[in-house]
């Protein structure tokens, strides 16, 4: 099994600690540091290139959003999962429009957080509930009107834009649909592709826009 490396990033030694206790169950990550301020972040990421940062933006003396720009900038393959207490609508857009992989906030489980670093290392992205919920509504916010364009995507691409704008991952959604995960990923690459889009949080909006999810805020 391979392996990936971690690096935790948040002032909170005791969030620090629940975190490698957690990951270390797994036998498929090892921590390679832990940070508690952005000049340790910064120091770390240039020795250790870490494969996952799971990090806490909205600490103001010690971490803010221009800290994911620099994970960008010094290891660019890095993937980010956010865990943080921040509820604030413009902040979680600005860290996604960085380049964010996933975000939870701090009230997910430990068996969520767990599904969102696998899913994260494999760059998919993973939003909690409310993260969605969030999109959504930035969505809706700019008019209730709903495209009646037609759609260039199949039914079973429909159905896969359908169960991620609900926040299900590859895994699920291949169940859902009696699928193999690498089926899942070769649609997801020709809807990302036909739609000329980039990002998981695109596809939400997408999905929205064009009536394939219903407004449940």
């Amino acid at each position: 099994m391979k392996q990936h490396s971690v690096l935790l990033a948040d002032e909170q030694p005791l969030v620090r600690l629940a975190l490698r206790q957690l990951l270390s169950q797994k036998e498929q990550y090892f921590v390679v540091g832990e940070v508690g301020n952005e000049e340790e972040l910064i120091a770390s990421l240039r020795i250790n290139l870490p494969d996952l940062v799971v990090m806490d933006y909205s600490q103001s003396d010690n971490f803010r959003p221009s800290s994911v720009a620099k994970i960008r900038s010094i290891s660019p393959l890095s993937q980010i999962l956010i865990i943080s207490a921040d509820t604030r609508k413009e902040n979680i857009f600005q860290v996604l429009e960085l380049g964010v992989t996933s975000f939870l906030t701090k009230t997910c489980g430990t068996n969520e957080i767990l599904d969102a670093a696998q899913a994260t290392l494999k760059g998919d992205k993973f939003f909690c509930t409310r993260v969605i919920d969030f999109l959504l509504e930035k969505s809706f916010a700019k008019g209730s009107d709903v495209s009646c364009a037609p759609t260039p995507l199949s039914n079973r691409e429909i159905e896969i834009v359908q169960l991620s704008a609900k926040g299900l991952i590859a895994k699920e959604i291949a169940d859902v649909l009696n699928l193999s995960t690498h089926t899942v990923y070769t649609h997801r690459k020709n809807i990302m592709k036909k739609l000329n889009i980039s990002s998981a949080s695109e596809l939400v909006l997408y999905a929205v826009n064009k009536g394939l999810v219903q407004n449940e805020i």
